[in-house]
């Protein structure tokens, strides 16, 4: 059956199920559980015939919040932020892996055009990447012999304050421009990806490249890829205006602006630590090779379990679940008909 036919045929069952999902306090647990064990052999269907399809996405994302709204406990009000960021949210972002690996490769591209256009023209660093003033006073700190000063300038507490909120500032920045039926984000991606390329090409120009990305990467591992997960969420919002699926268009936006929103939220535990490290990690650049790039893989280890491996993880359990479900209300089915 071709893929087209198949929603035509399943639609109104699938939009019956969003509506009754929505109903939460005048749920029917028999016509839930009917709904979702066809929607979960749907789901099945999907992955065999239509893999890595919109159909696939949309009958994940519907199956994993029946999933939530039949297993969560009395308890989880209580713990609400724990089961956001332990189950909903890494559920969640399972679907949208896609748009993190599209905002990643505009980033990893534009950091090299940063590089590149450094590399051709050394006064590309003062009019795109960095003022004059950072590179004229990380240019004085290099004659003076130690060139990662400029993060000893303020107290510990006060950085980590104020670099804590305006990378959340532009992590909302890099949501918002998502707006722009997700091409914002992306823009915002080439922005600091050609900063970012440009900025490491001026210290290895200088001969300091393991000097500064031994320091420098102490906090940023984390802040760069927060942002990058941010852009992510602002092409989540932008794609639910242009890609609607099986929804009429407002639904999808609305779909889009929360999830985007949602990780968006996950995101500011890490530029907490991010603040914290630049504040009062990065400016000891004393400290020994092995104890930064412990900190550097140990940053980027827990962003790509995080993002990547446990929503991977944690989405194939709950397949496995509901699939087993499915197979014991089948095989009870029979049962109940012949006590009948």
């Amino acid at each position: 059956m071709r893929e087209a036919a198949f929603v035509k045929q399943n639609k109104d069952k699938w939009l019956e199920f969003e509506n009754i999902l929505k109903n939460k306090k005048h749920l029917d647990p028999n016509l839930l559980s009917d709904l979702y064990i066809e929607v979960t052999d749907h789901l099945s269907y999907a992955k065999t015939f239509y893999a890595h399809s919109n159909t696939e996405r949309y009958l994940n994302q519907l199956a994993s919040q029946a999933h939530q709204i039949i297993y969560k406990t009395k308890k989880e009000p209580k713990n609400r932020i724990i089961s956001f960021f332990k189950t909903e949210f890494p559920t969640l972002f399972y679907q949208h892996h896609r748009e993190l690996l599209i905002t990643f490769l505009t980033f990893a591209f534009f950091v090299f055009i940063g590089a590149y256009s450094t590399a051709t023209d050394a006064d590309f660093v003062r009019s795109f990447g960095l003022n004059d003033a950072y590179v004229n006073t990380t240019l004085e700190n290099i004659e003076k012999g130690d060139p990662m000063a400029i993060y000893k300038e303020q107290g510990e507490f006060h950085m980590f304050l104020g670099i804590t909120l305006n990378n959340i500032k532009v992590a909302l920045f890099a949501f918002g421009y998502g707006i722009l039926l997700g091409i914002g984000s992306l823009y915002f991606m080439m922005q600091n990806g050609i900063m970012l390329g440009g900025f490491q090409y001026f210290f290895y120009d200088q001969g300091l490249l393991w000097e500064s990305a031994r320091t420098i990467w102490i906090h940023g591992t984390i802040e760069i890829s927060v942002i990058i997960i941010a852009g992510a969420a602002g092409l989540v919002m932008g794609n639910g205006m242009l890609f609607t699926g099986t929804l009429p268009r407002l639904e999808a936006f609305k779909r889009g602006v929360i999830n985007g929103l949602k990780i968006l939220i996950s995101t500011i535990p890490f530029f907490i630590i991010a603040g914290f490290l630049e504040g009062f990690v990065t400016r000891h650049t004393e400290m020994p090779d092995w104890l930064a790039l412990l900190i550097i893989t140990s940053s980027l280890g827990l962003i790509l379990f995080y993002y990547v491996f446990y929503p991977i993880k944690l989405n194939r359990e709950l397949q496995q679940n509901a699939l087993l479900k499915t197979n014991i209300e089948l095989n009870l089915k029979p049962t109940l008909k012949n006590d009948e």
